[in-house]
């Protein structure tokens, strides 16, 4: 019998190891299909606070490993496939193995959607990212196109309007699915200028390895044409990692846990922190906020039960 379970090794999973382990409660860290999470594709990370210079992101997350082992924390790779809730304990199969525990944090993160083009996992960190607000400042008085319709999309072009010289926002329609105060307020600005009908078909590397632009097709005439830009942001939504708790816990309609005060979710002793509970700031730092939240309320609950 576990006392805390912990699933995901990014920000979250990571902060929530460093306190329960500190709290004495050995933790168990599961690592799933991609340790570290969405971080570890990051090669500068500039707005972590305690960093003037920036700091690597596989590094950031190299430290907060060691720092959540130093303290006692275990660590064992594998992927959660079915979650059984109980009244006493929680049940969790783990790679075909049951693991029991009294408490159940859930840091499992968002993934990205991507465009699926080639060379595309090869050209994150080098001009294609999905997070404007992570890397826009990298990109100053350089041109960058936004791909998306959506309240994100728009959210992300007016945000590269502080650095970019120029955004183009592609979209594969010739109207933004976004609601109407997000999508005029992209429109009326400026800075950003609008591809109506294109979707995106190939990636431009330069010699170096790194985004030189986009190629994008008409979808109405079949046209092609080639589009300069020095970073190319996907902003086409992102998809919680959730699926094993689904119908077994509370969701909203995009799949993301709803946490019901804090970080509790609605099974007691079952907490959810960081990007796979928020879908509005997406930050390290917030997920690593919510990481140190869910331990403490796991620390609280486990307190009141004994």
């Amino acid at each position: 019998m576990e006392k805390v379970v912990i699933v995901g090794t990014g920000c979250a999973g990571l902060t929530a190891a460093i306190y329960a382990a500190r709290a004495s409660l050995s933790p168990l860290v599961l690592e799933g299909r991609q340790p570290g999470g969405q971080l570890t594709t990051t090669t500068a990370v500039e707005n972590f606070p305690g960093f003037p210079e920036g700091v690597d992101g596989p590094d950031l997350i190299m430290k907060m490993h060691e720092q959540a082992e130093k303290f006692g924390a275990r660590f064992q790779y594998g992927t959660l496939e079915e979650f059984k809730p109980g009244d006493d304990h929680h049940r969790i199969k783990v790679d075909g193995q049951w693991i029991e525990t009294g408490t159940l944090i859930i840091a499992s993160g968002a993934a990205a959607r991507w465009l699926g083009l080639e060379n595309e996992k090869q050209l994150v960190g080098r001009g294609l990212t999905s997070c404007a607000t992570c890397d826009g400042a990298f990109y100053r008085d350089v041109p960058v196109c936004v791909i998306g319709g959506g309240d994100s999309a728009c959210e992300e072009a007016g945000f590269l309007t502080r650095f970019a010289s120029q955004v183009y926002l592609v979209h594969r329609r010739d109207t933004l699915r976004a609601s109407k105060i997000m999508a005029d307020r992209a429109l009326a600005n400026p800075k950003i200028t609008p591809l109506w009908n294109r979707k995106p078909v190939a990636y431009l590397v330069d010699d170096t390895g790194h985004m030189r632009g986009i190629e994008l097709e008409d979808t109405i005439t079949g046209a092609r044409e080639e589009l300069s830009v020095k970073c190319v942001f996907v902003a086409i939504g992102h998809t919680p990692n959730t699926e094993p708790f689904r119908g077994k816990l509370d969701m909203d309609g995009n799949g993301y846990l709803i946490q019901h005060g804090g970080t509790r979710t609605n099974v007691p002793g079952v907490f959810a922190a960081g990007d796979v509970a928020d879908h509005v700031y997406r930050q390290a730092i917030t997920a690593a906020g919510q990481g140190c939240a869910a331990a403490i309320e796991a620390e609280r609950y486990l307190a009141a039960r004994e």
